[in-house]
């Protein structure tokens, strides 16, 4: 059974930094992508960003491009989103999520696995 649990949340003023992580079990973790989404009140879950089972490829939103990025560290099977420049703009639930083996996507519906989320706020 697999599970992805996420850690890390909490309050930062606009500009500070915050780093999150997410603890996956009861998957083979170095054959899966793993990717990070954000959720603000009544949207649709967007996408933030994506790293592939070995590291080597990486892509972003827009939104976050520059400020955002998203190491994983294979020997502790998590993947973390370290979050600098925030803005009140990123304010949400962040959720880490896994597709299938060896798919390198960006789509929400194309992940298969979900964390319970954890909620940033970037307030002053």
């Amino acid at each position: 059974q697999v599970h992805l649990v996420e850690s890390g949340g909490g309050l930062v003023q606009p500009g500070g930094s915050l780093r999150l992580s997410c603890a996956a079990s009861g998957l083979t973790f170095d054959s899966y992508a793993m990717g990070w989404f954000r959720q603000f009140p009544g949207k649709e879950r967007e996408f933030v960003a994506v790293i592939s089972w070995s590291g080597g490829a990486t892509y972003y939103a827009d939104s976050v491009r520059g400020r955002f990025t998203i190491p994983r560290d294979n020997a502790k099977n998590t993947v973390y989103l370290q979050m600098n420049s925030l803005k009140p703009e990123d304010t949400a639930v962040y959720y880490c999520a896994a597709p299938s083996e060896y798919k390198f996507v960006v789509a929400a519906s194309e992940f298969d696995y979900w964390g319970q989320g954890t909620q940033v706020t970037v307030s002053s």
